[in-house]
C-alpha cells in the first residue's frame, strides 16, 4: 500500500513538470501566431482595398482581367486553355439567340420591344462539350447571322462579345484552338461570389509603388448580398456603369431598363454608412459601343434621359450625349451624398474595358488621385 502511495506521489510530483513544458510549447506557438498576425496586419496597412462594383454586364470583370494582364503576370497557357469551353459556350449562346430571334422577329412587328430571349447557358455549354469543334461555325454564321437581327440586339439580349466571336469563327473552330488574351478579354463569364487580385500600377517588376487589393463581386441582384462583409475598411469604390446599355433590359428582369438599374444601384451604394469617407471612382464604361449606338438609337429611349436634346449629328453629338450622361451621374452623386460626405474624393473616368492602353492610363490617374488625397490627410 505504501508502495502504491509512493508511486502515486511520484506520478503526482512529475505532472507539473510535464504540464509546464506543454504550456511553454503552447505559449511559444501562440506567440509565433500573434507575431505573424501582427506582421500581416502591418503589411495590410500598406495595402489599399478597392471594391469593384456595378450591375451585371457593366464590364467590371473585363476590367479585372485587364488588371491581371497589365499589372500581374497575365494568363499562362493552362489558364488560356481553360477559357476554351467558355468561349465556345459564348458562341453557341450567340448563335442560339440570333437563330431564335430571327425566327421570332419574322413573325412580329419589327418595332416590337417586348420580346427578350433568356438563353440557357449551361445546356448550350454541355452540348458544345459533347461535339467539340466539329460544328461548321462558318456555315451557321452565313445562315443565321443577319444584320437585321444584329440591329435588334437590345431586344434579343445579344451579348457584346457577339460581333467579335462571329468575326473569328474560322479560328475558333480549329481543332487545336487555344484562346488568345484578346479572346479571354471578350469572353463573357458571370461573376459568382467574390474574387480578388493584388497589384501595383507600377507593375510587379517595380518597387516602391502603392499596392492595391481589388475585389470583384457578382453584379446580378442575387449576388449583391455577398458584398456586405467587404464594405468595411475599403479605401475606394470603383463603380462601373455601362453607358451603352441605355436601351437594354436586365437579363434577370426583362421589365427593368439596365441604365435605370445602374442609377438605382449607384444611388444605393452612395448612401451606405460604411462609405462615408470612402473615395468613389466612377467608370463610365463601354464608351466604344456608346459611340456607335448613339448615332442610331436616341438617348431618350431611356426614361432617365427623356430631357436630352441632341445637337448636330456626328462626333459632336457623341460628345454632347456623353457629357449629358456624365452630368446625370454627377447629379445622383451630389443628391445622394450628405453635406459632410461631399468632400470625399469623387472622380469620373471615360473607359472602354477592352482598351488596354486606356485602362492602364485610367488606373495610373486613379492611383495619383488617391495618393494625393492620402498625402493631404496624412494617412
Amino acid at each position: 500500500m505504501l508502495a502504491c502511495a509512493l508511486q502515486t506521489m511520484g506520478s503526482s510530483c512529475s505532472r507539473p513538470h510535464s504540464v509546464n513544458e506543454a504550456d511553454a510549447a503552447d505559449n511559444t506557438r501562440s506567440a509565433d501566431i500573434d507575431r505573424r498576425i501582427l506582421q500581416e496586419t502591418k503589411a495590410d496597412q500598406h495595402i489599399h482595398k478597392l471594391l469593384l462594383l456595378g450591375a451585371g454586364e457593366s464590364g467590371k470583370s473585363t476590367i479585372f482581367k485587364q488588371i491581371k494582364l497589365l499589372f500581374r503576370t497575365g494568363f499562362d497557357e493552362a489558364e488560356l486553355k481553360g477559357y476554351t469551353p467558355v468561349i465556345h459556350a459564348n458562341v453557341f449562346q450567340t448563335i442560339k439567340i440570333l437563330y431564335d430571334g430571327a425566327k421570332e422577329l419574322a413573325q412580329v412587328e419589327p418595332e416590337s420591344s417586348k420580346y427578350v430571349i433568356l438563353p440557357d447557358n449551361q445546356e448550350i455549354g454541355e452540348k458544345l462539350s459533347e461535339i467539340g469543334g466539329r460544328l461548321d461555325y462558318p456555315l451557321l454564321n452565313k445562315e443565321l447571322v443577319q444584320d437585321e437581327t444584329y440591329s435588334c440586339g437590345s431586344v434579343l439580349q445579344v451579348p457584346d462579345c457577339a460581333h467579335y466571336f462571329m468575326d473569328n469563327l474560322d479560328r475558333l473552330a480549329e481543332a487545336d484552338y487555344v484562346p488568345t488574351k484578346e479572346d479571354v478579354l471578350h469572353a463573357r463569364v458571370r461573376t459568382n461570389g467574390v474574387v480578388e487580385i493584388q497589384f501595383s500600377p507600377l507593375g510587379e517588376s517595380k518597387r516602391g509603388g502603392e499596392v492595391y487589393r481589388l475585389y470583384d463581386v457578382g453584379g446580378q441582384r442575387n449576388e449583391r448580398r455577398k458584398w456586405i462583409h467587404l464594405f468595411e475598411g475599403v479605401d475606394a469604390v470603383i463603380f462601373c456603369a455601362a453607358i451603352s446599355e441605355y436601351d437594354q433590359l436586365l437579363f434577370e428582369d426583362e421589365t427593368q431598363n439596365r441604365m435605370m438599374e445602374t442609377k438605382e444601384l449607384f444611388d444605393w451604394v452612395l448612401k451606405q454608412r460604411c462609405f462615408e469617407k470612402t473615395s468613389f471612382m466612377l467608370f463610365l464604361n463601354k464608351f466604344d459601343i456608346f459611340e456607335r449606338k448613339i448615332q442610331k438609337v436616341p438617348l431618350t429611349v431611356c426614361e432617365w434621359f427623356k430631357d436630352y436634346e441632341p445637337i448636330a449629328p456626328g462626333k459632336q453629338d457623341v460628345e454632347h450625349a456623353y457629357e449629358f450622361v456624365k452630368k446625370k451621374f454627377e447629379e445622383v452623386y451630389f443628391q445622394s451624398s450628405k453635406p459632410e460626405r461631399v468632400d470625399r474624393v469623387f472622380k469620373i473616368y471615360r473607359t472602354t474595358a477592352l482598351d488596354q492602353k486606356l485602362v492602364k492610363k485610367t488606373f495610373k490617374l486613379m492611383d495619383e488621385s488617391m495618393r494625393r488625397s492620402r498625402e493631404g490627410t496624412g494617412t
